[in-house]
């Protein structure tokens, strides 16, 4: 059986500044189990792109392997969309985005897909600070398999099948934290009031920006004893609400003195975190890594933007490439002809 979107949109739905629909921004119906959490994540990266105003042909989608990495399917039709191997998308990521980096790229991964085979790219796209935002969906299992825990699954959660997790999980974000990221952010995949604007902000930022998200499985891990479940998620969520201003809108808050703090990122735009603790500051790597693990140390789930650096510069700015695209550049641009070529030898003797 088929299943087709209906094409037809009401001639009064709402237009972002590029005169697009959030219509626009739709992909093909989801094949994932009903009430799955990644959907919600799908849903939260469209509106993200619709509110920024980013031309969907101007994005690029990657990721690797999972029902995770299913999900570019099911948002940005009109984007560009590379589906690469298990744990690989990292390479993939950081080739594309030297070779044009006029486009938003957007990765999309798993608990399995990052946490485990693929864990050595996922620590070398931090290292390299490679301009994207890479969105885990984290539900503690491999959905794909039947259910077996992943390398995030809590220690002492109980497994569908009865089986109790010996081993500790690897918490992202604090890993994301503690080896160089320039922008560190948690979420759940049923708070779409904090997930989006926090996507927004991520897009905005020049450099690596890494998202963990929560993201139940519905079929094998939203049971009584699992430790990524929903009931499990609310009760320990310790959210940080927040909004996101971008810089041709008026930047203002309605919040008191002392129950907000503004985050001004590289293009002038501005991210709230309401009603934040007064001692917490995003630009301090160690505090936020110390807040990350005292949560996770008293049960809850510390969520919201965790760590900006505002003065980070990515890969493209390091290795201090041509600010013209790789891919867009001309034979004679490529290949300067044999006097430069031996004036450059000359210089390498």
């Amino acid at each position: 059986m088929s299943y087709i979107k209906p094409k037809f949109q009401h001639p009064n739905m709402p237009k972002n500044a590029l005169g697009y629909t959030v219509g626009d921004y739709n992909g093909a119906i989801s094949t994932l189990c009903a009430g799955c959490g990644h959907d919600s994540i799908s849903a939260a990266i469209r509106n993200a792109c619709f509110l920024s105003s980013i031309p969907p042909h101007r994005i690029a989608k990657l990721s690797g392997i999972g029902c995770s990495s299913k999900m570019p399917t099911y948002f940005l039709g009109r984007s560009h969309g590379f589906n690469s191997v298990h744990g690989r998308m990292p390479s993939v990521a950081t080739g594309a985005s030297l070779a044009n980096r006029e486009l938003t790229y957007i990765g999309i991964s798993g608990d399995g897909d990052t946490a485990s085979i693929g864990m050595g790219q996922f620590i070398h796209l931090i290292r390299r600070n490679v301009n994207m935002t890479y969105i885990v969906a984290n539900n503690g299992c491999y959905g794909l398999t039947k259910g077996q825990d992943s390398a995030t699954a809590d220690l002492g959660a109980v497994s569908k099948a009865g089986n109790v997790n010996p081993f500790d999980g690897i918490d992202l974000a604090s890993l994301a934290i503690l080896q160089g990221a320039s922008f560190v952010g948690r979420s759940f995949s049923g708070d779409k009031e904090q997930l989006e604007p926090l996507i927004r902000a991520a897009m905005a930022h020049k450099g690596f920006a890494f998202i963990d998200v929560v993201s139940p499985c519905v079929t094998f891990n939203n049971h009584s004893g699992s430790g990524k479940s929903y009931a499990e998620t609310r009760k320990a969520l310790d959210a940080m609400p927040l909004d996101f201003v971008p810089m041709r809108e008026e930047i203002r808050t309605q919040y008191e003195p002392g129950t907000t703090q503004g985050v001004t990122l590289h293009d002038g735009s501005v991210i709230h975190l309401h009603k934040a603790s007064n001692g917490y500051k995003t630009d301090d790597r160690n505090a936020a890594l110390l807040s990350v693990q005292e949560a996770r140390d008293e049960g809850r789930l510390l969520t919201g933007l965790l760590y900006l650096d505002p003065n980070t510069q990515n890969l493209a700015q390091n290795l201090k490439l041509a600010s013209k695209p790789l891919n867009s550049l001309s034979k004679d641009e490529l290949c300067p002809g044999s006097r430069m070529l031996d004036s450059i030898n000359q210089g390498l003797r």
